[in-house]
């Protein structure tokens, strides 16, 4: 039996933080810039960049 890769997993746990962590700090800035003043139209739809 393969023994357990137990890097690779913690690896990967830690890319989804980060992948996690990013997209909460773009929401929370396009919150910012939506509540600024600009339209909620302008604002770029998720997963579009800036």
């Amino acid at each position: 039996m393969a023994k357990p890769n137990y890097q690779f997993e913690k690896r990967q746990k830690e890319l989804a933080k980060k992948k996690k962590k990013e997209e909460k700090r773009l929401r929370k800035l396009n919150n910012a810039n939506t509540s600024s003043g600009d339209s909620p139209d302008s604002t770029p739809k998720e997963g579009e960049s800036l």
